[in-house]
């Protein structure tokens, strides 16, 4: 039989860079989801005030393995 996956969409912050954002989001996710499998990064973006960039975002799909 073959393996079942769950895909779930989670946002990460970071105040110094995209690449932190993302590896927030799969921190934080994984202390609750286990067995995480594959992160896909499907939007990044950017909070702008007062013409500065304040924070980066991270869009980012999970996948797991659901268990039998």
């Amino acid at each position: 039989m073959g393996s079942v996956y769950k895909i779930i969409e989670v946002v990460g912050t970071s105040s110094t860079s995209w690449e932190e954002a993302a590896q927030n989001a799969v921190a934080v996710a994984g202390a609750s989801v286990r067995d995480l499998r594959v992160a896909e990064i499907t939007k990044l973006d950017m909070v702008i005030n007062d013409n500065a960039v304040t924070s980066f975002r991270a869009r980012v799909n999970l996948s797991f393995k659901y268990e039998p």
